[in-house]
């Protein structure tokens, strides 16, 4: 079993996966659009938009679409939390994904982590980034 973040986007899907792809040192392993979907069930002026759209990473997988302006939902209660085991890979995705975001726990050190931050980036998805302490 495998659990997969699946974001939802209104209208900027193609933009942030293209961002989290450069910033997570990931690509883009499929995406389709709206356009593509059989005509029956396309959804009028959402052609060019995301339907579906897969990012590969090491080590990590996000999926995500554009949704229809009637059923998107900022996202609240949930996170997107990377990982990683150097501090400055740690500053680096923070400050990468911080930009034109908003930051609500500067990244810098705690009790339980060498590096923890949280912050939500410029395209409305909340993110927790963690170096923890290194070992020995």
């Amino acid at each position: 079993m495998k659990i997969v973040p699946y974001l939802f986007f209104e209208g900027s899907c193609e933009e942030a996966m293209n961002a989290y792809a450069k910033v997570l040192g990931g690509r883009i392993d499929g995406l389709m659009r709206f356009k593509d979907m059989p005509a029956d069930q396309q959804r009028p002026g959402m052609d060019q938009k995301v339907v579906h759209a897969h990012l590969v990473a090491e080590g990590c997988e996000l999926m995500a679409s554009d949704a229809p302006s009637e059923y998107f939902q900022k996202p609240q209660g949930v996170a997107v939390s990377v990982h990683v085991d150097q501090p400055a890979e740690a500053d680096r995705i923070f400050s990468a994904l911080a930009e034109g975001g908003q930051v609500s726990m500067p990244i810098g050190k705690t009790f339980w982590a060498e590096r923890f931050g949280m912050l939500t980036d410029r395209f409305g998805i909340p993110w927790m980034i963690d170096c923890p302490p290194a070992k020995g």
